[in-house]
């Protein structure tokens, strides 16, 4: 097999294959979101003209009559059917056309309308306009927002007669076509602006005037036209940079409407353009002519494998996290065949696990399954299993009993909790690293109110009230906050025997203040907004024993029936896999270039690695810190694979550190700026909505916030699970510790 580039060429044109790569990415995004509202404006816009028309003809009947007689007439209708025929066509083709049913018949009896008005009664550019945006969804049919979408794939599966056969007709109509009715009107438009220029220069010169308003809109086109408008129209009628072309038209078709009253078919001019802008010029075109030569030099722009797999590097990335999609991303347009391994088939963004864990969220809004991430990345694979070792004598790794050989391996396997040698506390304190942990946790907190509301016991419904939280860093904070929330605004009315508000929210912090990596007046702060919603802090405080009945806290115990874990992590067993010296938190040690002690072609990044890279003092566990580490491995290794120079040592970059209290307190550090209060809310909101990975993520996040903030109410407040899936969970999390104190 023989490929277009040589590999040096190639990686010298990589930046121009990205671009146009990003461009048809962001074109396809585009039509994609913007097309389907802009085709239903378009349609409904059409519709309301022709409806009016249609009632008003109604309701005057005899002038209806009038018109189909002498203004309009049809010469093989008498006029009393003709208007019959004319007001049917308005009332119901409007209906349908604004419905998007039955769309293509429904414009084309209404663009037959507009010809019968342009050509028999008055000659207008709206009517030709009306013409040509109707002829349009005779062509391509109605978008997305339309009931013909919605009902097509069970059409074509059904029982009705010729269903599939229209069906299939109509995309094939669609398809052939399609790219001449765009280079058709792509030459109407610009003829019109050649022609209201002509008719300009004509006028100047002997003061005659050209008739072409029966087939082109020169009558609006000659309220904007100019020699920069001249050029427009001919890269429209070429088909060259037809988008810019279009939205230049459309510049100045708004910059005439702003300084004078503009001409009734502008709007028109500006409905087709956008068509332009949004669906491009068709495949009769030197556009296409471009991206086909593009298509062919850059096979993967169409979605074709640049390369062979089996003769390039293998790089194999252990972990789905932050750290690990920032890598894979980075290395979809290297010369590498990548290898993503993680036990679970979706990313999860565990900064916002808590909000599932107190309800706030659903598990769906903060997980992206990982597959349609690097759909269309030929070179990247998932795999879904479970890493168990690494033999780095034969570069493979050893994942449920098979081996994936490497040639480069990143290690982004992250971290789990630690229980500080006290293992046997896990069954009794969950923490929050796992869906299933969120669920859990929930299944726990909303177990407690309604057991309190069944016990006639006061002491037991007290314990069930009191929720206890070990650790005063961001998580802990975080749970804290909204769990009082969730108990003093979300459940005030959906209890009969207890008060929610009346519930114990306790923080225990071993140090002498919350959030220790914050400033410390941000620190006093958090405090204190803790407190205002009544949770109770203990600071230097150590927990002694954590059982069924409760928690024991320097020597006084709390009777809590809900504990949870927010103090410490400890690393993946990476470092055992590996034989590589760790930290007593089991994170691998890391050279400048993020690569493992005597292993420079094996890496490791985020939690799994201990890298003194922020001006000398260990990088945090930060979603940022593990990004920023997949990029630099990433450039490490294209710099290896392409025999650059490698780049400089990696430096971790602090953006800053945040962490919210309820629903409108937070605190951010960033070092010379200190936020609290509402400003850092809105900024902790606006930061996490940006790191979710997918645009559903982000809208379903923001909706759902958005939501809560108005009414108080969540939406999730779901036990799912019972003890027999509690024991289960119990189990792996137990089972999982005991594999990480082996390591």
């Amino acid at each position: 097999m023989t490929y277009p580039l040589a590999p040096k060429l190639s990686y010298r044109l990589a930046w121009l294959s990205g671009l146009v790569n990003l461009s048809i990415v962001a074109l396809r995004f585009l039509e994609r979101s913007a097309g389907p509202v802009v085709e239903l404006l378009i349609r409904l816009t059409l519709a309301q003209g022709f409806f009016v028309s249609g009632v008003l003809k109604a309701a005057q009947w005899d002038n209806a009559l009038y018109l189909a007689a002498h203004e309009y007439p049809v010469s093989w209708l008498n006029p009393v059917s003709a208007a019959w025929l004319g007001v049917l066509i308005e009332l119901l083709g409007s209906v349908l056309l604004a419905a998007g049913l039955a769309t293509r018949f429904a414009a084309l009896a209404l663009a037959a309308l507009a010809l019968v008005i342009q050509f028999s009664y008055q000659t207008l550019d709206t009517h030709l306009f009306w013409a040509a945006l109707l002829l349009w969804f005779v062509v391509h049919g109605a978008g997305t927002l339309s009931l013909d979408r919605l009902l097509a794939r069970g059409l074509a599966r059904t029982a009705v007669p010729f269903a599939g056969v229209v069906l299939r007709l109509f995309a094939d109509a669609t398809h052939w076509l399609a790219p001449l009715y765009s280079l058709l009107l792509r030459w109407w438009l610009a003829l019109a602006v050649l022609a209201a220029i002509a008719d300009v220069a004509i006028a100047i010169s002997n003061g005659g005037e050209m008739d072409l308003a029966a087939l082109l809109p020169v009558t609006s086109a000659a309220v904007f036209a100019s020699p920069l408008t001249l050029v427009g129209a001919a890269l429209l009628a070429l088909g060259c940079a037809t988008r810019l072309a279009a939205l230049q038209l459309m510049l100045a078709v708004s910059t005439v409407r702003m300084l004078g009253p503009g001409v009734e078919a502008d709007p028109y001019w500006f409905m087709v353009l956008a068509l332009m802008v949004l669906w491009g010029p068709g495949l009769v075109s030197l556009d296409a002519l471009v991206e086909r030569a593009l298509r062919r030099r850059f096979p993967r722009l169409a979605g074709q494998p640049a390369f062979a797999l089996d003769s390039v590097p293998r790089v194999v990335i252990v972990g789905a996290g932050f750290g690990g999609l920032t890598c894979a991303a980075a290395l979809t347009s290297a010369r590498v065949a990548v290898t993503v391994i993680d036990r679970h088939n979706y990313h999860l963004f565990q900064p916002l696990l808590y909000q599932v864990a107190t309800s706030g969220l659903s598990p769906g809004d903060i997980a992206t399954p990982v597959r349609g991430l690097f759909r269309e990345h030929f070179n990247v694979r998932v795999l879904f299993g479970e890493v168990n070792g690494v033999d780095s004598v034969r570069q493979e790794v050893l994942m449920d009993g098979q081996r994936i050989a490497y040639d480069y391996l990143v290690l982004a396997t992250g971290a789990a909790h630690s229980y500080f040698g006290r293992d046997d506390w896990a069954p009794h304190a969950p923490g929050l690293k796992r869906v299933e942990d969120a669920t859990e946790v929930r299944r726990r907190l909303l177990t407690a109110f309604e057991q309190a509301e069944v016990t006639d016991d006061p002491a037991e419904q007290a314990s069930l009230l009191t929720f206890l939280i070990v650790g005063g860093g961001p998580t802990g904070v975080e749970l804290a906050g909204a769990i009082a929330e969730l108990a003093k605004f979300g459940m005030e009315k959906d209890f009969r025997r207890f008060d929610p508000a009346a519930a114990r929210v306790i923080l225990v912090q071993s140090g002498p203040r919350l959030l220790p990596t914050f400033a410390e007046d941000l620190s006093l702060r958090t405090r204190q907004a803790l407190e205002r919603l009544g949770v109770e802090v203990l600071l230097d405080s150590r927990v002694e024993s954590i059982d069924d009945r409760g928690v024991i806290v320097n020597g006084r115990p709390i009777a809590a029936r809900t504990v949870l874990w927010a103090a410490g992590v400890v690393a993946s067993p990476a470092a055992k896999w590996l034989g590589a010296e760790a930290d007593p938190a089991g994170r691998v040690k890391v050279g400048p270039d993020l690569s493992v002690h005597g292993l420079p072609n094996v890496f490791a990044i985020g939690d799994t690695a201990l890298a003194n890279a922020w001006n000398g003092t260990p990088v945090p566990g930060l979603a940022p810190a593990a990004k920023q580490g997949g990029h630099h491995v990433a450039r490490v290794i294209r710099a290896r694979v392409e025999g650059r120079p490698a780049p400089a040592a990696f430096q971790y970059q602090h953006l800053g550190s945040l962490a919210t209290i309820g629903r409108k307190a937070a605190v951010a550090d960033f070092g010379f700026v200190k936020l609290h209060g509402g400003p850092a809310w809105w900024l902790w909101g606006a930061v996490h909505l940006g790191f979710l990975v997918g645009l559903r993520n982000r809208i379903s996040v923001m909706l759902d916030w958005f939501w809560a903030y108005l009414t108080y109410r969540s939406g999730t407040r779901l036990i799912t699970g019972g003890a027999g899936s509690q024991k289960t969970g119990q189990r792996c999390a137990v089972t999982a510790l005991q594999r990480q104190g082996a390591a």
